[in-house]
């Protein structure tokens, strides 16, 4: 319970949560940074942080800037905040596995209505057009495999639940695999050397033993990476002929 709610959680009525350092805490980091011309990233978990600092970012930012500033851990915003990111220009980032580890018990801690409006990734990704994805190691599993299966299905390894977790809110696998690659690169101002398979890059890749954009849903954790190349060299290779 750790997350900053604008109302109290519903299965623990008299706590909201907290935050960390008061707002005028994170107005004072955001002048200094915005001044120094340094990127901020705040970690904001539950719709009351989220509202707190997004409107922050709001009235520091300029319009069409290109500061990139980032909201970590994007988990519980409300529908009506969510404007805020384009707003600003500000960059979702969430770890979608998040999702899939909180399912079970995400209902109780926050209610029906407000777990609706929960781990909203193709939501956020409308806002600006793009999302960062990561994967939360060491809290979460560093698997990425496991990361683009819970964006693009929304269920556990045993494929609950059957609709998906919250499905409307699923990117598509292609979607996920820009959050995972050129879309991350681009919310750390590294689109220009990593991202995408590109002369000038840095060569860092893996050769997988299937099409995770085609293979049925169902075999996406199945998947083995083959060969691991990180700055031209590779750096992994599996024995193919063990099974």
């Amino acid at each position: 319970r750790s997350a900053c709610l604008m109302n109290p959680y519903a299965d623990m009525r008299n706590t909201n949560g907290f935050m960390l350092k008061d707002l005028d805490y994170f107005r004072m980091r955001a002048e200094q940074l915005h001044e120094a011309g340094f990127q901020m990233n705040t970690h904001c978990i539950g719709d009351s942080a989220n509202r707190s600092i997004l409107r922050l970012y709001n009235e520091i930012l300029p319009d069409n800037n290109d500061a990139r500033w980032r909201i970590e851990h994007a988990q519980v915003v409300s529908k009506q905040d969510q404007a805020l990111f384009a707003q600003a220009n500000v960059i979702p980032s969430v770890q979608p596995t998040h999702a899939t580890s909180d399912m079970y018990w995400a209902e109780m801690r926050l209610g029906r209505n407000r777990l609706r409006r929960a781990y909203a990734y193709k939501s956020l990704k409308d806002q600006l057009g793009i999302i960062a994805l990561g994967t939360d190691f060491p809290v979460e599993g560093i698997n990425p495999i496991n990361t683009f299966y819970a964006a693009t299905v929304r269920k556990d390894e045993n494929g609950y639940p059957q609709s998906g977790f919250l499905s409307e809110e699923k990117l598509t696998r292609e979607e996920t695999l820009y959050g995972m690659t050129l879309w991350a690169a681009l919310a750390n101002f590294e689109e220009e050397k990593k991202g995408s398979i590109e002369i000038g890059k840095f060569a860092d890749m893996v050769v997988l033993d299937r099409d995770i954009l085609t293979c049925p849903e169902e075999t996406i954790l199945e998947t083995q990476v083959i060969v691991t190349i990180l700055g031209g060299e590779i750096v992994y290779e599996r024995d193919t002929s063990i099974n």
